[in-house]
């Protein structure tokens, strides 16, 4: 309210009266102006009332970085270009999925297995040498990507919550494939400081066309320390694909910083994806109640945690008083009521023109995929994709261009057959 009554004074208008209603995400204020103009030998004065919208639909006047897009009413869904397919309905926890090229599709679960289909069909098999994980709360198994250049290299990359003295930690591996059997396995990166924390684990891995991995670890509740440097939580991480540090990451030169943070000021990524054709990094990351997150993940930047938030506590109590603080980078688009946006991909495929340059993100809690559309870096709209089918944990772009999903709750695998 005070950048808006700062607002009216710039604009030569005299403020009255200004009455607030607030509960942190609501604010209704009624505010009475008197707009004077001189004329000689008369004075006319006119009466406007201004209705101040909630504070989650404006977001408020800032002379900072650009504002975040607020909640807009979503499209109706586009469903008649597609239809819903169900592959599998007996998962647990799927966490995430990813294809080898002789065909194979891998299905992490988040109590410690890995799932094999082939032809869209589970085979009944299930890989052997999975590490040890830490399944209690959020932990387990969490993603897997491959190396992009897997053809020559054979490198396989999981993310999963590794036991460890004190508690767990989320740690990235990588092995190789000997038929079905895990060979050569190595933990690249473990997260520090290690934990009791059963929950924020993150984790997504992405690989940019250079090669670099980027992964993201959850804050584990350490609210504090996200702004800080010398821990790798509520950050995301730039690394070789065998872990060493970048010369030229944005912290490496930094005394006490760890050198593999590429971002930081995150509080739960659980979803990201790479835009090869733009050389852009999308994350979506879990607010508190209310305050989830799309950003363009960029070198160095802070993405505000817990200093700024568009979300409350889980009681209802004030988190933080500021939604744009000067340094933080907005995002993109934020979430009020929280959707739980989860594993997420973007669309390039032919066999969905529609779709094109669209963002899917899984939603946990609002239980369908989200279709985001952009305009460059700028969010435009969305609409909601198959509606309470399950909770939507990952949506991936299948080599042959298919998209697929999975959820639990119930635990499925979906493919989207386009309509022709």
């Amino acid at each position: 309210m005070q950048h808006l009554q700062t607002f009216l004074a710039t604009k030569g208008l005299l403020v009255i009266k200004l009455v607030t209603l607030s509960k942190v995400t609501e604010t209704v204020g009624i505010i009475f102006t008197i707009n004077h103009k001189k004329k000689p030998m008369n004075r006319r004065f006119s009466l406007s009332l201004l209705i101040v919208l909630p504070a989650f639909l404006v977001p408020p006047l800032s002379s900072y970085s650009q504002s975040a897009a607020a909640p807009t009413q979503q499209s109706a869904p586009d469903s008649s270009i597609f239809t819903a397919e169900k592959l599998y309905t007996e998962f647990n926890n799927p966490w995430g999925m990813v294809w080898l090229p002789d065909g194979r599709m891998l299905v992490t679960e988040r109590a410690g297995e890995i799932l094999v289909f082939k032809n869209d069909k589970y085979t009944g098999e299930k890989l052997v040498g999975v590490p040890a994980v830490f399944a209690e709360g959020q932990g387990g198994l969490l993603d897997i990507k491959l190396h992009p250049d897997y053809d020559k290299t054979k490198w396989i990359y999981i993310s999963y919550s590794k036991p460890v003295e004190g508690g767990a930690t989320t740690a990235i591996m990588r092995f190789k494939l000997v038929g079905n059997q895990l060979t050569e396995k190595q933990d690249i990166y473990t997260a520090k400081p290690f934990l009791k924390a059963n929950f924020h684990f993150g984790s997504r891995i992405i690989f940019d066309k250079k090669g670099f991995l980027y992964f993201s670890s959850g804050e584990r509740g350490t609210q504090p320390k996200v702004q800080e440097l010398d821990n790798d939580h509520g950050k995301i991480h730039r690394v070789y694909d065998d872990g060493r540090i970048p010369a030229d990451n944005p912290f490496v030169n930094q005394k006490g910083a760890h050198g593999s943070i590429w971002s930081y000021g995150h509080r739960n990524p659980q979803g990201m994806v790479y835009d090869a054709e733009n050389d852009r990094i999308w994350a979506v990351e879990h607010g508190p109640k209310g305050g989830d997150e799309l950003n363009l993940i960029e070198k160095g930047k802070n993405y505000g945690w817990p200093k700024t938030s568009y979300g409350i506590n889980y009681d209802g109590t004030v988190l933080t008083p500021f939604k744009e603080m000067e340094g933080v980078t907005n995002p993109v688009r934020y979430w009020v009521p929280s959707i739980g946006p989860c594993g997420m991909t973007i669309v390039t495929s032919n066999k969905y023109p529609q779709w094109k340059g669209n963002l899917l993100v899984g939603a946990l809690a609002f239980r369908h995929i989200a279709r985001v559309q952009l305009n460059g870096t700028t969010y435009v709209t969305e609409e909601k994709l198959l509606q309470d089918l399950g909770r939507f944990r990952s949506v991936a772009q299948s080599p042959d261009g298919y998209l697929y999903a999975i959820t639990e709750g119930p635990g499925l695998l979906i493919k989207l057959i386009p309509k022709k």
